[in-house]
């Protein structure tokens, strides 16, 4: 190797520790850059062939080499829509291509990328900082499951959401085996019980399963012999709210010689007047509910039944089935001594809601976008599909964070492995310290190579000088 070998190698080394000194510069100028993945420079040495005896002038390339793989840390965010991906996988973004009547158009190609800083824009579209729109799979409001196969560009809709009507009321609750109502009498035999007819002044007992009501001059009589058993709001198919208030009545006993019995109640039209079933102010569920000594109950031995055509005060509600099924599969009804004498209830809920706008949008860990309305309901709106590839590093780079798929990365694989984290965004994986620790480097390694030209040069020039 001579001197201008000598020269040329390094001048190589010049050239490629100054690619390092510009992949270090990036690096440290998208320290804060969300999901920002710094690029390492590796050296590569290119001999000459030469005799096995010989030296020949080698000269070094620097490679760049991507970091994929290395996540940065997650951290949270304030913004409900900001997302981050623990583990491997990458959200999949569409680029805006132009637009028409001010809705956007997307190209074809799919990108990829960690950037999770997503916000609703003004079409309804989550986008990033860098403008990219988010993809996913579009789920059914109503079942929850997803309505594709293929993630699309997610929109969501500013229309109302529809009203529903409660079709099923879930009830669980303890029945004090002494009802203590405000006719009961510790030392007067079977008080908690309902009474018979001569206690009422219509001289019928509203015990009837599937009949039985209380009119406006039985009224006192009977919340005299029954016990509140809570109420909830619940909704009509046009969105009108009703308070479904419940009153359980003891009917018959073991201590009275026979079964455990309770029917219960629920308020109808509080301002009826009037006698007969049509000016009903309070109406039997129309079932007997029975339990045997342990407490347990024994009838009805289904989970629910259901109460025929339920209106108050004059909103129907149809059908509407009371569920007393508890989670672990077992009745939600007892009967259990209570020393207050009440209806303990544990659960009242039901399925029905009013209309609602949509107020705000948020992002689950499960990775389902959520809308959240103005009448409480949360509703998932579509499904985040993260995607995977075989060879991470060997994806494009383009601007504003995102990936581009090669032939080197293979396709996208949908379904990686990683999970999504709600409200939270990944940092940089760059680590300013080790990027100063390779600046000082990089630099030494520069100023010696400088130093090789400046020998070489002076060699050159003793070379030179022999001829003079």
């Amino acid at each position: 190797m001579g001197i201008f070998g000598a020269l040329s190698t390094a001048i190589s080394g010049l050239q490629a520790q100054s690619t390092a000194l510009a992949n270090i510069s990036n690096n440290i100028a998208n320290s804060q850059t969300t999901a920002f993945k710094r690029t390492e420079t590796s050296f590569e040495e290119i001999v000459a062939a030469t005799g096995a005896n010989q030296a020949g002038s080698g000269v070094v390339r620097a490679n760049s080499q991507a970091t994929n793989t290395v996540a940065g840390d997650i951290l949270p965010s304030d913004v409900d829509t900001n997302i981050a991906i623990n583990g491997d996988g990458y959200f999949i973004i569409a680029e805006q291509t132009g637009s028409v009547d001010g809705d956007p158009i997307f190209g074809g190609v799919d990108l990829y990328t960690r950037q999770g800083d997503f916000e609703v824009d003004k079409n309804g579209f989550l986008v990033n900082s860098t403008g990219y729109f988010l993809k996913g799979i579009s789920v059914d409001p109503v079942t929850g499951n997803l309505s594709g196969t293929l993630p699309e560009v997610i929109q969501i809709s500013n229309e109302l959401l529809p009203a529903q009507a409660t079709t099923s009321i879930e009830y669980r609750a303890n029945l004090a085996t002494t009802p203590q109502t405000a006719s009961f009498d510790a030392a007067v035999t079977n008080s908690e019980l309902i009474g018979s007819t001569a206690d009422f002044p219509s001289g019928t007992l509203p015990t009837v399963a599937g009949t039985g009501f209380v009119e406006q001059q039985d009224v006192s009589a009977f919340l005299s012999r029954s016990v509140a058993g809570g109420a909830i709001t619940s909704f009509a198919s046009n969105g009108a709210s009703v308070n479904v208030q419940v009153r359980w009545a003891k009917i018959d006993s073991i201590a009275n010689g026979g079964t455990d019995t309770w029917n219960a109640f629920y308020q109808t039209d509080a301002a009826a007047t009037g006698t007969g079933t049509a000016n009903a102010v309070w109406r039997n569920f129309g079932t007997d509910y029975t339990f045997d000594v342990s407490g347990s109950l024994t009838a009805p031995t289904t989970s629910s039944i259901v109460v025929n055509n339920l209106t108050v005060n004059g909103t129907n509600l149809g059908n509407v089935a009371i569920d007393h099924r508890s989670p672990n599969g077992s009745t939600g009804l007892s009967q259990f001594e209570d020393s207050n004498g009440i209806v303990q209830v544990n659960i009242i809920d039901q399925n029905g809601f009013a209309a609602g706008e949509l107020s705000s949008v948020s992002i689950t860990d499960a990775g389902r976008v959520t809308g959240i309305y103005t009448n409480g309901e949360s509703v998932d709106l579509a499904e985040i599909t993260l995607a995977a590839f075989n060879a991470d590093s060997a994806l494009r780079k383009i601007d504003g964070g995102a990936l581009r798929e090669t032939p080197d990365s293979g396709a996208a694989i949908l379904g990686a492995q990683g999970s999504i984290v709600g409200s939270s965004l990944e940092s940089s994986n760059t680590d300013i310290a080790d990027e100063f620790t390779k600046l000082i480097i990089t630099q030494q390694a520069y100023a010696a190579g400088t130093r090789i030209v400046t020998t070489a040069d002076e060699m050159l020039q003793e070379a030179l000088n022999m001829v003079r």
